[in-house]
């Protein structure tokens, strides 16, 4: 096993480099002179096409957390973790009919404009620096750090080396605008599928071989023999991971708060197709929907064939971390077996995964902090120029942040993916609350959105220590409570915390909305047509095929 790269694989990686950076450069100098407006610049509005959205999606989508916390999730409690994927081009098809017509009807062009249009200006500055601060200390910074130990530990390069140049790669990419990002994402989503394809390629013939056979149908045919415990979607409640995917919730749970505030309520994503017409930004997003069935092949089979043959006694050293097996290492050490020239390939996919990531990241912070916060707090006679020359300044300074935070962040034992899915789950339920209501009751109240998204954090930190403080082993016969396999302490599923955070949530929201309105409180609208909601016949019929495909994946492997 060779934790270096080949001549043949720096060749491979430098044709896919000078092919995203040329690319880039072509598109910013034809586009440059077409338009220099902040909105153009942010939201490269009017520019993107479906095909040019819907990978923009996927490319900002998946990162590192998927490539190795997903991997290594895989390698953990097998194909359920899956379902985050396969929920999401469901969560895709509700977005692109129900949140994305309100946001363009609304002329909405990053998420605290709408909550300052419907709430008023102090939610929506609250939100604006909790995003920020978000986006920069958590996202930007695990996606670089992760991304980093990922390249560093195929490649051989020193971690601080793999952090700086991938930061770098990003920022070039960022400073051309969404364009750039747009173009280039095409390219990035190319690799990423056909770089990730290739491994799990490897991967199921590897279990293949090591089995006496060949191809890989039989390396798939023996996975499911020798670990069918990882090929269920749905966990049984004596499953270790059930704390992690708790059962049903998954389909009718806290999951779709996940998702719904992930794709319809998220600066990072919704902005791929803010700058579009209705029609585009939904068949963009109707393709990302496909893309989505895809990448559980990509990022999971992976982790489950190491698991398979970890399990029967190959990378026992390689998988091993401070005296423990360490799930998240099961990508790299199947990158590591790869071929010259193809290791070269799979190390472009996961290096533009994770640049991609970065630049849509970066660029969403730019535009907030230009048009939600310089504009509106420190100059706002700001012209579109000076706009987006701040945003570029932004960009800079928050990767410089990132870089310097990155090294002393700490991943703990669940998983990189797990372990950002659940902190993340600490604010969504609140977030997602005050949006839902803000979207479709239009008696709702700035008042009951400040308690949804302080009271939301405050609950959810409640619902995480309730361990700490009282025994909730009488909660077990309900399946909302299991012992900890490792404490044996009765606790709640995270995402069973976030349906009840939600719940209550959106309870509070109503109470403190209906007592405000009988104060004679007069909510702020938002246009609604309920006419808008109807898709156009082709929509109508891709979104059916990825309903019943979502379907019959959960009927095969519930």
């Amino acid at each position: 096993m060779n934790n270096y790269l080949s001549t043949k694989d720096y060749i491979v990686f430098l044709i896919y480099f000078v092919i995203v950076a040329g690319y880039g450069l072509w598109v910013y100098y034809r586009k440059k002179s077409e338009s220099v407006g902040s909105k153009d610049y942010f939201l490269a509005e009017g520019s993107l096409t479906w095909w040019a959205i819907g990978a923009s999606l996927i490319a900002s989508n998946i990162s590192a957390e998927q490539f190795i916390g997903m991997s290594g999730s895989g390698f953990k409690m097998g194909l359920a973790i899956a379902t985050y994927e396969w929920m999401a081009a469901i969560t895709l098809i509700v977005v692109a009919v129900f949140f994305i017509p309100v946001y363009l009807k609304n002329k909405i062009f990053t998420m605290p404009q709408f909550l300052h249009k419907r709430y008023n200006g102090t939610v929506a500055m609250i939100m604006a620096v909790f995003w920020l601060l978000l986006y920069v200390v958590v996202n930007l910074t695990s996606i670089l750090y992760l991304g980093a130990i990922a390249v560093s530990s195929i490649s051989g390069i020193s971690l601080e080396a793999c952090m700086y140049a991938i930061a770098i790669f990003a920022v070039i990419i960022t400073l051309g605008g969404m364009k750039v990002i747009g173009y280039t994402d095409i390219i990035q989503v190319f690799f990423l599928v056909l770089g990730g394809l290739a491994t799990t390629y490897l991967a199921l013939n590897l279990v293949s071989e090591h089995y006496g056979g060949s191809g890989i149908l039989q390396g798939y045919h023996l996975m499911t023999e020798k670990a069918s415990d990882h090929f269920h979607m749905i966990l049984d409640r004596k499953n270790e991971n059930y704390l992690d995917l708790p059962g049903l919730t998954v389909l009718i749970g806290g999951m779709w708060i996940v998702n719904l505030n992930y794709w319809g309520c998220n600066q990072y994503i919704t902005q791929r197709a803010l700058g579009a017409d209705l029609k585009t930004a939904r068949n963009g997003i109707l393709f990302a929907a496909f893309l989505k069935l895809l990448m559980p092949i990509i990022v999971v089979l992976p982790g489950i064939a190491a698991y398979v043959m970890w399990k029967d006694g190959l990378f026992q050293n390689e998988m091993m971390q401070h005296g423990e097996v360490n799930p998240d290492h099961a990508y790299p050490v199947l990158l590591n077996l790869l071929p010259s020239g193809l290791k070269g390939l799979s190390f472009a996919a996961l290096t533009a995964a994770v640049v991609a990531s970065l630049a849509g990241k970066a660029n969403s912070i730019a535009t907030i902090f230009s048009l939600d916060i310089y504009k509106k707090v420190f100059n706002t006679e700001a012209t579109d120029k000076k706009l987006v020359n701040i945003g570029k300044l932004t960009v800079v300074v928050a990767m410089i942040l990132a870089v310097i935070i990155a090294p002393h962040l700490g991943i703990d034992k669940k998983g990189g993916f797990q372990y950002i899915q659940e902190y993340t789950g600490f604010v969504s339920p609140g977030i997602f609350a005050m949006f839902i209501l803000g979207f479709f009751w239009k008696k709702t109240t700035s008042n009951a959105a400040l308690f949804a998204t302080i009271g939301g954090f405050i609950l959810s930190i409640i619902f995480k220590k309730l361990p700490d403080w009282a025994d909730l082993s009488f909660l077990a016969s309900t399946g909302f409570s299991i012992p900890n396999p490792t404490t044996g302490v009765y606790e709640i599923p995270f995402l069973d915390r976030m349906g009840f955070v939600f719940v209550i949530c959106i309870v509070g929201m109503i109470i403190i909305s209906m007592i405000d309105n009988k104060r004679g409180v007069v909510p702020a609208g938002l246009e609604v047509d309920t006419t808008m909601f109807k898709p156009h016949k082709a929509f109508l019929i891709g979104a059916l095929i990825v309903a019943l495909l979502v379907t019959a994946l959960y009927s095969i492997y519930w």
